[in-house]
C-alpha cells in the first residue's frame, strides 16, 4: 500500500479558506531524489498568487500542495544522491509551483533543489530563506555586478526579498539606500545595513536621486516589486546602469531603456523547478547562502510564526502586507 502524508490542500482557487486538511499519497522516491520529514515553510507571494489562480501555469495538479520553501531532515534517499544521508538537516525549493510543495509532513523533490540547512540559524527558520534569498542573490550577483563604493537603490528594503538584497548589497560593499512605507519598515533596512532610507509615498523620484544619488542616478536600481516601481526604476538609475527586477508583466516604456544605454536582467528563480532542468543550480546557490548565513552576512527576518493549521491566517497577512520580512509556517 502506497505510503501517505498528512497535507494542507487546495482543491480549487480560492481566498485563504480554501485550504483544506487531508491525507496524500507519497510519491515513490526515484533516482536524484530525497524525501524529507518538513520541519518548516514560508509564505512568498507567488505563494498566495498561485493559490488565487493568478500564476495558473504554475499550479501543482489539484489537489494542490502549494508553497515553495521548506526546511526538514531528510528521511529517505533515492538512487545517485550521495550528497545527503538520512538524518541530515537541509532546507530548499523542490516545488510549490509546478510540482507539489512544502504544506505536508512529508516532501519529495530532486535532490539538487536541496542543501545542507545553515548551522547557525534554528531549522525552522531556514524555511524563511529559499526564495527570497536565492532570488536577491541572482539579482544581484547573476545579473549585474556591485561593486565596492557602487550606489545602490533596493525598493520594498522591508520585504522578503528586499530585506536579503539590502544585507547582500552591503556585503558587497555597496552604498545602500532603501525604501520602505513606514518608519518601522525604514528602520529595519537601516539595522540591516542600509546606509540612507526613502520614504517613497512622500518623496519623489527626483529629490531621492538628487539627495542620494548626486542628481546623476544610482548604479543599480534592485526592485522585486515590479508595476509603478519598475517605471520609476529607469528614472532612478544613472546611464548605462542596470536595473535588476523581478516583474515583467506589467506594460512598460522601455525608451528610457534606449536612451540611456541601459540593462535589465529579470529573475524567476523558481525556473528550474518549472522546467525540470538545471535543478542542481538551486543546491550550489543555497549552499553558498548558507555559509553567508554562517558567517553572519545574511539572516532573515522573522516577522510572524504560524502553525501548518493557521495557513489562511499566514495568508491573509502576507496579502495585507502589514508585515516585516518574512512569515514563518512551523510543522507543529
Amino acid at each position: 500500500m502506497p505510503a501517505e502524508t498528512t497535507a494542507h490542500v487546495i482543491e480549487e482557487y480560492g481566498d485563504p479558506d480554501v485550504f483544506t486538511r487531508t491525507t496524500v499519497e507519497i510519491p515513490a522516491l526515484e533516482a536524484n531524489e530525497i524525501r524529507i520529514n518538513v520541519t518548516a515553510s514560508s509564505v512568498n507571494p507567488v505563494d498566495y498568487k498561485i493559490r488565487q489562480g493568478r500564476l495558473s501555469g504554475f499550479t501543482p495538479d489539484f489537489p494542490a500542495i502549494l508553497h515553495c520553501d521548506v526546511s526538514g531532515v531528510v528521511d529517505a534517499v533515492g538512487e545517485n544522491v550521495d550528497q545527503f544521508d538520512v538524518g541530515d538537516e537541509v532546507y530548499g525549493m523542490p516545488g510549490g509551483a509546478g510540482h507539489q510543495g512544502a504544506l505536508a509532513d512529508s516532501v519529495v523533490g530532486h535532490a539538487g533543489t536541496f542543501a545542507h540547512a545553515p548551522e547557525s540559524l534554528p531549522l525552522e527558520h531556514a524555511a524563511a530563506l529559499p526564495v527570497v534569498a536565492l532570488t536577491a542573490w541572482e539579482m544581484l550577483a547573476d545579473k549585474t555586478t556591485v561593486n565596492i563604493g557602487d550606489g545602490v537603490l533596493v525598493y520594498g528594503a522591508s520585504g522578503g526579498v528586499g530585506h536579503i538584497g539590502v544585507q547582500l548589497a552591503d556585503w558587497f560593499g555597496a552604498d545602500v539606500t532603501a525604501t520602505a512605507s513606514s518608519e518601522e519598515k525604514r528602520e529595519l533596512a537601516a539595522s540591516l545595513g542600509a546606509d540612507a532610507t526613502v520614504d517613497y509615498t512622500a518623496t519623489d523620484v527626483e529629490t531621492y536621486v538628487d539627495e542620494h544619488a548626486s542628481g546623476d542616478g544610482f548604479d543599480v536600481v534592485f526592485d522585486p516589486i515590479g508595476d509603478d516601481h519598475l517605471e520609476t526604476a529607469f528614472d532612478a538609475v544613472r546611464s548605462y546602469g542596470t536595473v535588476v527586477t523581478t516583474e515583467s508583466s506589467s506594460t512598460q516604456d522601455l525608451s528610457p531603456m534606449h536612451a540611456n544605454s541601459l540593462s535589465l536582467g529579470v529573475v524567476l528563480v523558481i525556473l528550474p523547478v518549472l522546467l525540470g532542468e538545471r535543478q542542481e543550480r538551486i543546491g550550489a546557490e543555497l549552499a553558498d547562502i548558507a555559509a553567508l548565513v554562517d558567517d553572519g552576512v545574511v539572516e532573515p527576518h522573522i516577522d510572524g510564526r504560524f502553525s501548518f493549521e493557521e495557513v489562511a491566517d499566514a495568508h491573509r497577512l502576507a496579502e495585507d502586507g502589514d508585515f516585516r520580512g518574512k512569515l514563518l509556517l512551523i510543522n507543529d
